[in-house]
């Protein structure tokens, strides 16, 4: 590659290490060095160039391969500036290249091949991790005792479709066995959060006698300080009497006083690994396979099994209430039949599913001015409510296409005009 200076001098950059003299010359020559330019001719991370310019020399000595270089260009991929995924922890890395692309081998060997590989290793090196504060004391509370609450809130995600939506996941954890619940909502609504506690303690068994959280407004009125205890939400209160669990807020500001659910939404940080990739159903099912991964594996804090220990734990919660007391903080779920074009009806309009649902029954929820549409526990659908008398998601409508025309030829047009005579035909 040459590089013309636009007086009587032409640079050759054949390599990388070319990079030091590039950078002497054109500072002699008060000239700005164009970064994503050369990175793009030599076939590399913008990191990597500034790296080279800065008299980084790699070491001569030669390197045994690893079977990691196979996924270098994947990696590359996914990790460069022009990629929707975000990964926060080399271990969210690991795991998507695990899922995704076959790579075997441990998270150890994974981490110590990020740390030899500069270009890689800088996309994470830039992440500055906060220090806990000196004192911080670690505590364990006894079985059934205590179980922590949050939210990892306002998550922008992108799905496949490349809508852009908020989303937020309820985290629930047993603070002795470190089981866990997640859930995925577009709401943090006082009448999801009690929704997702009773299913929660459904799952557990029963109820721990005492829920940490922080100063979130569906639970606390006024905040907890240093000087004052804070005033718990009357609804919530009222809530936490029928359970038979004590509400207990964290001091504002300390959020290491739960820890071990701050550990937990770090996990939740993979989600951005999955930018671009994901409905948002999909999404949901993802969160929960989050769960029963991370409780299936040895906790590194504990050394121990969660799904093993919350088996002893259960047997120390508390009974859960009455199913009358339960279903009156449930959100409703009602079963409806999907008719024939892959549609169910509520309030007179409908609103679509997948196709392999056609026939079946199927759990409708409702709230946040959302429609919910479940089958066996599984988010099949989810809707906006609205006042068409149809509401398609357009991949609903091409799959049952799909297999009412398998060869037409140019189906996805066929689609998008079809759904534009629908959405004129039937507006409001």
């Amino acid at each position: 590659m040459y590089i013309s200076l636009n007086v009587d001098v032409n640079i050759e950059i054949n390599s990388l290490s070319d990079l030091p003299k590039f950078k002497q010359i054109m500072e002699y020559m008060k000239m700005k060095i164009n970064k994503s330019k050369l990175a793009k001719e030599l076939g590399v991370d913008r990191r990597t160039i500034d790296k080279y310019l800065n008299g980084f020399v790699p070491k001569k000595t030669r390197q045994r391969t690893s079977k990691i270089d196979e996924y270098y260009e994947v990696i590359a991929a996914l990790l460069s500036e022009d990629s929707k995924q975000v990964f926060y922890y080399r271990r969210v890395l690991w795991q998507y290249l695990k899922d995704n692309h076959g790579l075997d081998c441990g998270a150890s060997t994974f981490r110590a091949y990020i740390a030899r590989t500069p270009e890689f290793n800088a996309y994470f090196e830039e992440d500055q991790r906060i220090a806990s504060p000196k004192g911080t004391v670690r505590y364990e509370t006894p079985p059934g005792e205590q179980a922590q609450l949050d939210w990892k809130e306002n998550i922008l995600f992108e799905t496949k479709d490349g809508e852009k939506v908020e989303v937020n996941v309820a985290a629930l954890i047993l603070s002795s066995s470190r089981f866990r619940v997640f859930h995925l909502s577009v709401s943090k609504s006082q009448s999801t959060l009690f929704s997702f506690l009773t299913e929660a303690f459904e799952t557990f068994g029963g109820v721990p006698r005492e829920i940490l959280t922080d100063n979130m407004k569906t639970v606390m009125d006024e905040a907890r300080t240093e000087h004052y205890r804070g005033k718990v939400n009357a609804k919530f209160e009222q809530f936490a009497k029928d359970f038979g669990f004590k509400v207990r807020a964290c001091i504002a500001g300390r959020p290491r006083t739960k820890g071990k659910i701050e550990t937990t939404m770090k996990l939740i940080d993979e989600i951005h690994a999955y930018q671009g990739q994901l409905t948002l159903e999909e999404l949901h099912q993802f969160i929960q396979d989050l769960a029963n991964r991370v409780n299936h594996q040895i906790h590194q804090g504990t050394g121990k099994l969660p799904i093993i220990e919350f088996k002893k734990e259960r047997n120390h919660l508390l009974q859960l209430p009455t199913e009358n007391v339960r279903d009156s903080y449930r959100i409703t779920h009602t079963l409806v039949k999907v008719n024939a074009s892959n549609m169910i009806s509520y309030k007179s309009n409908q609103y679509s599913v997948p196709p392999e649902y056609q026939g079946k029954k199927v759990g409708l929820q409702v709230y946040d001015d959302q429609l919910w549409i479940y089958y066996n526990m599984k988010l099949i659908a989810q809707h906006p409510i609205g006042k068409s008398k149809l509401n398609y998601q357009e991949a609903h409508y091409k799959a049952t296409l799909v297999i009412s025309a398998p060869y037409y030829p140019e189906i996805d047009e066929l689609a998008k005009r079809n759904l534009a005579t629908i959405g004129d035909v039937y507006k409001s």
